[in-house]
């Protein structure tokens, strides 16, 4: 199958239309006329992952966050970016991003997550101009109150978290959830303001969890983790197209969390 058809079907549930303004999904390197017949899926683009797809035989690697954010002024190896160009480049590996695309479309990272954390009646925290169905962030609710703490654990063990930040909550049993895979902090006032009794993202700093404690329930998790079923995402779009679809075995979170081993 073409590139450009895998990207079409890509682009019929997340358009590059619908990102924000300042991201770059959407081809990264690579050219839309090859023949593609396997497709590594991964959350990021690293050296690694590339050597995975040499390895595996794929010639297209399919990623949630993209390659390219800011100018690339030297291809020498000497930064991850630069290293994963070269080694795309020399292995003829095409590269395809499909980021805030898929973060604001029903189907995607916001709803699945939401889907997942058995969050119901949901809808766009922060509607794009104009739309309804678009948009960053969900809120809706859960179908009974739960107590707070109990809640903390269902998301850990629900999205097997690393970690876990937290605020105190406003109330003890919670119900309305508000989410938003990835850094998300920049809503936390439009989840207050909506009625969110709980706000999940990643990211967040000292200052956002200093305003935040008491006003609504501020969880705070990896980033990585709140957005990799991007990938279960694209093998739903792909897979039916008769191609094959792997899931990385090496993208993983960067972030590593000491735990002491106790006897």
């Amino acid at each position: 199958m073409l590139l450009r058809e895998i990207i079409d079907s890509i682009e019929s549930v997340a358009p590059r239309s619908a990102q924000e303004q300042w991201d770059n999904s959407g081809m990264q390197v690579g050219d839309t006329g090859r023949d593609i017949q396997s497709v590594l899926l991964t959350t990021d683009v690293t050296p690694e992952v590339v050597d995975e797809a040499v390895i595996l035989g794929c010639q297209l690697i399919v990623s949630h966050h993209p390659l390219l954010f800011h100018g690339l002024k030297q291809v020498c190896g000497q930064t991850p970016q630069a290293l994963v160009v070269a080694k795309a480049i020399k292995h003829d590996i095409a590269i395809y991003s499909a980021h805030t695309s898929l973060d604001s479309v029903p189907g995607g990272i916001n709803t699945r997550l939401a889907d997942r954390l058995g969050i119901r009646d949901y809808h766009m925290l922060v509607p794009a101009e104009g739309q309804k169905e678009i948009g960053l962030g969900i809120i809706g609710r859960l179908p009974e109150p739960m107590d707070y703490t109990e809640f903390i654990t269902c998301v850990r063990d629900t999205l097997n978290c690393t970690y876990v930040r937290y605020t105190r909550s406003k109330k003890e049993q919670i119900q309305t959830v508000a989410l938003c895979g990835g850094s998300g902090a920049e809503f936390i006032e439009e989840a207050i303001a909506q009625g969110a009794d709980v706000y999940i993202t990643a990211d967040c700093k000292y200052h956002e969890f200093q305003d935040a404690d008491g006003r609504i329930g501020l969880i705070d998790i990896d980033h990585w983790i709140s957005e990799r079923h991007a990938r279960e995402i694209f093998r739903d779009i792909l897979s039916p197209l008769g191609i094959q679809c792997i899931i990385s075995k090496t993208d993983k979170t960067p972030i590593q969390v000491w735990q002491e081993q106790k006897n």
